[in-house]
């Protein structure tokens, strides 16, 4: 769930690195250098199941394509061919009207890519979970500003800490993917299941970056901690409260929380040479991401639908909406004594974390990448254009969110007037 905030522009690269401490930062922080489920899973008799998007299969598109569909296409096959990727998925949308769906590449050698394989989603879920929570604001049972220690009482500073800070990244805590001995420990082990207690014991070894509220840090044991909270607030589990709050509600039925390291069928398969040599990693267990019923998986046509409906606020007052696009966040950020500017990004009005999204330019995006897999979902209201790719590597693939870069390309062709690009 990984997500690349304020990044450095990648470059490619020469030879392995060994890195999962590489590709977990890079899903771990915003793309703005600054996983959720579905109302059923899909079965193995019925491969790909059904995009949610009026009934129709996730497949390419139909027929004659016309000019930006053709423009679109041409600009994915020439970064694959670039980026060395191994595979790209890619949908766009209009008002929700389909421009182009299609695949390119392979899952696995002799093994053609198809828009219907399900991938690793990551930090996807993040956005379903900030929506869940203004949707239980909005139902009265609960106030983004309540502090969390009836419902975390074990956890420090408790007293201190709201929904909304949890939800935005403002409460100080370190984040265990930044972790040296944690980044180690999943190097050496990518197929340990790991327990929320396990993943915030990590940060909890740390004293705070700053008084909660003062700043702002990324940190996956945020939304560890979130979780946790809002299934004692409900008394119901993440996943079906995310299948009951958005992922129902939206038509999401290939979205869908994975509690073992299985992959819907079909599968995009993932490689990575995080660990220095180019393996693959598809069934690397994704339990650390976030806590469990919420480590998810998708298809590019989900992800779509998922951008549009999460970037334009469909599900959302007009009031909780702005709390999505701005909870407080812009001009908190920047260095101090205790927290570096690596750590405590600057948040401004152009590039800020929003409420589990992200915000670029205007666009409303998350975007994970880890463990070989990189995707992202975008949306720009003023275009009502939604962006969704995602990618896999092969062996010389350069570091970063490739899927991003795709995405980067297709929105200057799009939308040349607003880049979704962090370092414009």
């Amino acid at each position: 769930m990984t997500r690349t905030l304020f990044r450095n522009r990648t470059r490619p690269r020469t030879r392995p690195r060994a890195g999962a401490r590489r590709a977990l930062l890079c899903a771990a922080l915003l793309a703005v250098t600054v996983q959720t489920t579905a109302a059923a899973p899909v079965s193995a008799e019925q491969p790909g199941g059904r995009a949610g998007l009026g009934g129709q299969d996730c497949v390419p598109t139909d027929g004659p394509r016309d000019d930006r569909a053709r423009r679109v296409l041409d600009i994915a096959r020439k970064a694959k061919k670039d980026l060395r990727l191994k595979a790209v998925q890619l949908r766009v949308t209009v008002d929700g009207r389909e421009v182009v769906t299609d695949a390119l590449g392979e899952s696995m050698t002799g093994v053609p890519a198809r828009p219907d394989m399900h991938f690793r989603a990551g930090s996807v879920a993040f956005a379903h979970i900030g929506t869940a929570l203004l949707r239980l604001v909005e139902e009265r049972r609960v106030r983004l500003d309540d502090t969390v220690e009836r419902w975390l009482p074990d956890l420090p500073k408790a007293d201190r800490i709201t929904l909304r800070m949890l939800a935005t990244n403002t409460t100080g805590l370190h984040d265990y993917v930044s972790d040296p001995a944690f980044l180690a420990e999943l190097e050496a082990h990518p197929f340990r299941a790991w327990t929320p207690k396990e993943l915030v014991s990590y940060p909890l070894r740390h004293s705070f970056w700053y008084e909660p509220g003062a700043s702002w840090s990324y940190s996956h044991a945020n939304y560890v901690l979130l979780i946790a909270a809002l299934e004692k607030i409900t008394g119901v589990r993440i996943d079906r409260l995310l299948r009951e709050k958005v992922t129902g509600p939206l038509g999401l039925r290939n979205t869908q929380n994975n509690f073992t390291p299985d992959i819907p069928r079909p599968a995009l398969h993932a490689f990575t040479s995080d660990r220095g040599l180019y393996e693959e990693s598809t069934f690397w267990n994704p339990s650390w991401t976030t806590a469990p019923g919420a480590v998810i998986t998708t298809h590019i046509c989900d992800l779509a639908r998922s951008a549009q409906a999460i970037g334009s606020g469909e599900l959302l007052s007009p009031r909780s909406y702005r709390t999505l696009l701005d909870p407080g966040t812009v001009g908190l950020g920047g260095a101090t004594a205790k927290c570096p500017a690596t750590i405590c990004l600057k948040q401004t009005e152009a590039k800020h974390f929003g409420f589990g999204v992200i915000v670029i330019n205007g666009w409303v995006l998350q975007n994970p990448s880890f463990s070989g897999y990189a995707a992202i979902q975008a949306y720009l209201p003023s275009e009502r254009l939604a962006i969704a790719v995602s990618a896999t590597k092969t062996p010389t693939t350069p570091d970063g969110n490739m899927a991003q870069e795709v995405a980067e390309l297709i929105a200057a062709e799009l939308a040349p007037g607003t880049p979704l690009d962090d370092l414009a």
